[in-house]
């Protein structure tokens, strides 16, 4: 369902930010690609949905839009600099610290009132959404 798979793409984020905090700085562009792809899906079919069905998730999905746009502002600037620039290591920082505040944000506030809210059937119809989005944007 669609809940399952959000969180499927943040435990993947989390493992890549792992390898980040290890000292990994190869691993930012695709945290990048991985972020940017997430944030996509989200804004196109996710957070619509909650919009149009759960009233009293739209302060919380105002929310998480204006926490992605601070995202790819970061990222856009990271994809602008050479890894070796000094300030790199710290905007992946600042990246990260974000990405996992919006993530605890969603999965301990967001995602249960929306599965309380659509159950199972309706978050299976938009997973399905959410899966062709995926693949229609990475193909």
């Amino acid at each position: 369902d669609a809940i399952v798979m959000l969180r499927d793409d943040h435990a993947a984020v989390e493992k890549l930010f792992k390898k980040l905090e290890s000292g990994d700085l190869g691993v930012v562009p695709r945290i990048c690609d991985e972020l940017e792809l997430h944030a996509e899906i989200e804004e196109d079919v996710f957070y619509p949905s909650v919009r149009a069905e759960v009233d009293e998730q739209d302060d919380e999905v105002l929310e998480a839009v204006e926490e992605h746009h601070v995202v790819k502002l970061l990222i856009s600037e990271l994809r602008g600099l050479d890894p070796a620039d000094e300030t790199y290591k710290a905007k992946a920082t600042v990246l990260m610290e974000n990405v996992r505040h919006h993530i605890e944000e969603e999965e301990g506030q967001m995602f249960p009132a929306v599965r309380s809210a659509l159950g199972r059937k309706r978050l299976q119809e938009i997973g399905d959404r959410m899966s062709s989005a995926r693949e229609s944007l990475a193909g």
